[in-house]
């Protein structure tokens, strides 16, 4: 981990990587401060900059995708403020650097890992809306996901195979499918599951495989709509 000089932190920090001239320095101490450590830490921050992120994505999506459902829109919002793409925006911005940790956290590496990142990041944005505003907040947020937000997927891509299988079949008023287990193999604590779909409107059935039963029984569904998009579906009268 490179060396932060604490002299002037965090302002030279956040000047340097962010562009930002923070008023009350406190906040974004605190902001940068995993709880391991001694002193105001993160975690208040972070439950502020959680619905902060939260709002100024929505907003985005709710621009972005007119005839994106309530449930497209929570998916969608999934995929941007997760704690996966939050950490990897943390790590290009060289956050994990900038953090204050306690010793424990410190020897395993915890300015890498996943969640604290994401927290901190989260912290960030928190601090930022007390010192500057939802203005200075939604600017910054923006900056840093709004790439992300511009190569979401279409709504519908983002559903699982099992309700996309459901919805298709509510849409052409057709019975909905019928999910059963064939067989469980090897030990309880690593077991594989095999479990059929039958559409019996359409004639079609088609087995999955997974170690949880949801899980083969998603790839069950798969397998259905990928006969039904290839044309082996009867047409429905």
């Amino acid at each position: 981990m490179a060396a932060v000089d604490r002299a002037d932190w965090p302002r030279a920090w956040l000047h340097g990587r962010l562009g930002y001239a923070p008023r009350e320095q406190a906040l974004f101490r605190a902001a940068l401060t995993h709880r391991s450590a001694p002193g105001p830490n993160n975690e208040r921050l972070e439950f502020l900059g959680d619905a902060v992120l939260n709002l100024v994505v929505a907003r985005h999506l709710f621009e972005a995708f007119p005839g994106a459902t309530e449930g497209d829109l929570s998916r969608l919002r999934a995929r941007v403020v997760s704690a996966e793409p939050l950490a990897q925006v943390a790590a290009s911005l060289g956050l994990g650097e900038a953090l204050k940790l306690g010793t424990g956290e410190l020897k395993t590496g915890g300015f890498r890992r996943e969640s604290i990142l994401a927290d901190a990041l989260e912290a960030l944005f928190g601090a930022l809306f007390l010192d500057g505003g939802l203005e200075a907040a939604e600017a910054l947020i923006s900056r840093l996901l709004g790439p992300r937000i511009a190569a979401l997927p279409a709504p519908e891509a983002l559903k699982d195979p099992k309700t996309r299988l459901q919805e298709y079949l509510q849409s052409r008023s057709l019975a909905l499918p019928v999910y059963s287990v064939d067989g469980a193999e090897g030990e309880p604590h690593a077991q594989t599951f095999t479990v059929r779909c039958r559409v019996h409107d359409l004639e079609l059935e088609a087995c999955g495989r997974g170690s949880s039963r949801r899980r083969a029984e998603q790839e069950a569904a798969e397998r259905i709509l990928t006969l039904i998009e290839s044309g082996s579906a009867p047409h429905p009268s």
